[in-house]
């Protein structure tokens, strides 16, 4: 009887790992190709070489890029070389983007950026926020942009237990924001476990310094997140359940969901252009490619234009899409003044005309 007993668990938990993996291919859309959609006028952007994971823009044309991203079994073209913050005008024809100096004091050694945010105070000064992983370890950075300079000034390290892995942000204050947390562990084998388990613990953070707390959760991998330009609504990407949500806001900052918008695409950071309230989504194709790289069959890029999204029936349209021959792994499209730009999660960035 015990040895029966035996089986019979081993059984159920190797049928449980069987369903999981096949599981695990579907939300990688792991057999997926693309179709290739075109956009004139597509140039690399110079200065990026190992990826730019996430861009956002202010309104006067000035993008900061978030470069050097490295995670453990993930892909590197410079593994050696920090990251950093880069900065384009994007109101001038230039396609190059120029490293950021930052201030003494920062640990420029271990700078591991990944998603930002921008906020404009209002005395206009800007603040930028960065989701920043030192040594495998989760932290948020405010800076202060001091233009006139071409620098950086770091303000503060933020950290905390509700943090463990922060993935993008939106700021709507000098030191409040909203944060996604795309894994419930910080560890790294706990990490690739939940994900394979496809557990659902991921979230959605509310951050000031009086008032820490999750305001949403329940996500398979909470990634991008941006906020609608009446400010209304919070936008969530979950990366592998091919979903954004929209959240309303509320004066106390929590968050109510309205509705789930399904896709057929695993969807990563959000942007959205602040004249039509239109969002703007970087994504892969094929997940597989982008965690198991192989240069003869490189991960695909795709940028999807969402309209009217509070409507019943929103207008989705990939507006660009590579198989990898030109952009590799994208993760953010982003517009301003007719011109897109599309990052990547450790490839090139492109600027093209629309």
């Amino acid at each position: 009887m015990a040895r029966l007993l035996v089986l019979t668990a081993l059984g159920l938990a190797l049928a449980l790992l069987g369903e999981r993996f096949v599981a695990l291919r579907n939300r990688l859309n792991a057999s997926r190709e693309i179709e290739p959609v075109d956009l004139p006028n597509c140039r690399l952007i110079k200065g990026v070489e190992a990826g730019s994971e996430d861009i956002d823009i202010l309104p006067n044309g000035l993008a900061f890029l978030s470069v050097g991203l490295k995670f453990p079994g993930i892909q590197s073209f410079a593994p050696e070389k920090p990251g950093g913050i880069l900065m384009m005008d994007l109101s001038q024809d230039s396609t190059r983007a120029r490293e950021l100096r930052i201030s003494r004091g920062f640990d420029l050694a271990s700078f591991n950026p990944h998603g930002i945010s921008t906020f404009i105070d209002k005395d206009d000064t800007v603040y930028l926020f960065v989701a920043n992983h030192p040594e495998s370890r989760s932290t948020v950075e405010i800076f202060k942009l001091e233009e006139e300079e071409n620098s950086l000034l770091h303000l503060k390290t933020l950290r905390h237990e509700l943090l463990p892995s922060v993935n993008d942000i939106i700021a709507v204050g000098p030191e409040h924001f909203y944060a996604t947390n795309s894994h419930y562990f910080s560890d790294i084998f706990l990490k690739y476990l939940e994900v394979y388990l496809n557990l659902r613990w991921t979230n959605v953070i509310y951050y000031s310094p009086e008032d820490v707390r999750v305001v949403a959760e329940g996500f398979d991998s909470a990634n991008g997140i941006s906020m609608s330009p009446d400010k209304k609504y919070i936008y969530v990407a979950d990366s592998f359940a091919h979903e954004i949500h929209v959240m309303e806001k509320h004066a106390n900052w929590s968050l109510t969901q309205v509705k789930v918008l399904a896709l057929d695409t695993i969807v990563d950071n959000l942007s959205v252009d602040p004249s039509t309230g239109d969002l703007w989504v970087g994504c892969h194709p094929n997940g597989q490619k982008l965690f198991i790289y192989d240069p003869s069959n490189p991960p695909a890029s795709q940028v999807l234009r969402i309209q009217n999204i509070l409507s019943e029936t929103p207008t989705v349209s990939t507006v660009y899409a590579n198989n990898g021959s030109v952009l590799q792994g994208s993760t953010v499209g982003t517009v301003y003044d007719g011109k897109l730009l599309i990052g990547t999660l450790y490839h090139r960035a492109l600027q093209c005309q629309l």
